[in-house]
């Protein structure tokens, strides 16, 4: 018996260049989230949640029309959020990040993400699946979390736009690792959402 949590970052939206600003799905990000539905579409997913911005919701929406057995639903702890602020082990090459993030912002992001932790990598009875429609900095944290690295590891993860992460924890088992940032379903065209693009 196993629990799965799939972890999907949004499409690529139209206003991607401005960081956090959110927008509505480019129409490469509404082809990223049409060929990740055809990509998980045999899972028989238990819940579906996304974050409530525009562009994950449409990213749900779309992976709804294909999918008609699932039901997504809106959930405030997969919002994007900067998890943690500056740490005396966070390398000082990240120091520019924070420069235009306030305390309050970091404050809530802390919060948030410790409720996330606690609420969805809580071992469920049976086989579960759920599928968590999400931002990239969200879906870092989980990953860091799952491998018990230290809080500032998450500004080095990165996932690509309709990537796809996986985690499992059978019963009586920690949380691991299954797949991070899995692209297969996208061609190399229209990956996008990483810092640097490998070249395969």
């Amino acid at each position: 018996m196993t629990h799965y949590i799939y972890l999907v970052r949004h499409g690529e939206h139209q206003h991607a260049e401005h960081g956090l600003e959110d927008g509505p799905l480019s129409p490469r990000g509404v082809r990223q989230a049409g060929l990740l539905a055809d990509r998980i579409s045999g899972v028989p997913f238990d819940s579906v949640w996304h974050s409530p911005l525009v562009r994950a919701h449409e990213t749900a929406k779309i992976l709804a029309e294909r999918m008609p057995a699932i039901d997504p639903q809106p959930n405030a702890l997969l919002f994007d959020c900067v998890p943690t602020g500056m740490t005396e082990e966070t390398p000082a090459v990240f120091e520019p990040f924070f420069g235009s993030i306030s305390d309050d912002e970091i404050e809530a992001g802390q919060a948030q993400m410790a409720d996330a932790v606690g609420e969805f990598l809580t071992r469920k009875q049976g086989d579960v699946h759920e599928l968590l429609i999400t931002h990239n900095f969200v879906i870092s944290w989980f990953v860091r979390e799952v491998l018990g690295a230290e809080e500032w590891r998450w500004m080095t993860l990165n996932q690509a736009h309709c990537g796809l992460t996986v985690l499992a924890q059978k019963k009586g088992r920690p949380w691991s690792l299954v797949s991070h940032n899995d692209v297969a379903h996208l061609p190399f065209e229209i990956r996008t959402g990483l810092p640097e693009a490998p070249p395969v």
